[in-house]
């Protein structure tokens, strides 16, 4: 079968690799159908994911059909679509054993640190697997679930509620998922970005704020969106070294700032924008099994996943696929890929 592997940093290339087989009771293969390129995957290519290990094949976001399964697994069928969590925990260590298995002092994530879903087909253990229904979900919205779970794990680490007011940093498919979350949680959000053509794509998908931090003051923004109070909650998509200042500068007394960057640049952040006004900072890293959070979403309507998706290629035009990514920022949002 084909498969798109990161040989190394900006090398990328579609490669034969053999057809995994069912050899246990519990595992399903499944035949992948649409996979998104995400923000970290470009990281992997670019060589800026610290946490990537090469020769990697990539992809954490994908969805497709079952093909076949194991013995013991009698839940799911030939034919049903399916999603994949791919965070991989020992179990046992302190994380996991306090509720936090997706920062496992051994985790490894699925087309991170193992080989992941960009191929023709995947195998996988049943417990990682969830169905979906093919009335309420096409088989390319069904691989936006791990990216909403993102939005949904921030959301949760942050513990966003009716009437908080929320600032979100990059409006980008990360920073889009964060923010629908938080509407359908009942919270106010204000976005911010750079290009025009993302911000007017924030405000389709139901922002109640957008900022363009090129041509408006953000901090006058976010006191008059929040009654002079400051952020009552900030999710830093932006995740650059200035980002996390900006970020504790704008929030309230008693704020919660969530960090989703995965460089290893550092920032230069004085002791005092914590104590001073009691900052919590909580970081995040994939989902804590929010998979059934964000397919209830999906399925209730409650999101629009399909709003981001403005790419679609063959997987094997991977390489054309990233080239767009990186040469025309403000125009593209989700590109998925198609096998």
């Amino acid at each position: 079968m084909k498969a798109v592997l990161v040989k190394a940093p900006l090398e990328v290339e579609v490669v034969d690799v053999p057809k995994p087989e069912i050899t246990a009771p519990d595992e399903v293969l499944i035949k992948v159908r649409y996979g998104g390129i995400c923000g970290s995957d470009i990281g992997i290519y670019s060589g800026g994911n610290a946490f990537a290990t090469y020769p990697r094949i990539i992809g954490h976001e994908f969805a497709g059909t079952v093909e076949a399964v194991g013995d013991a697994v009698k839940d799911l069928a030939p034919g049903d679509l399916v999603s994949v969590d791919i965070v991989n925990s020992c179990g046992h260590c302190y994380a996991c054993r306090t509720g936090h298995h997706n920062v496992c002092k051994d985790l490894e994530v699925t087309g991170v640190h193992r080989d992941g879903g960009f191929a023709e087909y995947f195998k996988v253990r049943r417990e990682m697997v969830y169905k979906l229904d093919k009335a309420k979900l096409s088989e390319a919205m069904a691989c936006l679930v791990e990216p909403y779970s993102v939005g949904a794990e921030v959301n949760a680490r942050a513990q966003v509620s009716e009437g908080d007011k929320v600032v979100v940093f990059g409006s980008g498919p990360a920073g889009l998922a964060i923010m629908q979350v938080a509407l359908a949680k009942g919270a106010e959000v204000l976005i911010t970005d750079i290009f025009p053509q993302r911000l007017q794509l924030a405000a389709e998908m139901g922002a109640t704020r957008t900022v363009n931090v090129k041509e408006e003051d953000l901090k006058t923004a976010v006191m008059d969106f929040t009654a002079g109070e400051g952020a009552h909650v900030l999710a830093d998509a932006v995740c650059s070294p200035q980002s996390i200042l900006d970020a504790l500068d704008l929030l309230a007394p008693a704020g919660r700032l969530v960090v989703l960057g995965t460089g290893s640049a550092p920032s230069e952040i004085p002791q005092m924008a914590f104590t001073k006004k009691g900052i919590n900072v909580f970081g995040t890293r994939v989902n804590n099994h929010r998979f059934p959070e964000v397919i209830s979403l999906f399925e209730q309507g409650k999101v629009t996943p399909a709003k981001m998706h403005t790419h679609t290629f063959k997987f094997t035009d991977i390489a054309r696929a990233f080239e767009l990514l990186r040469t025309d920022k403000s125009q593209v949002c989700k590109i998925l890929l198609e096998w």
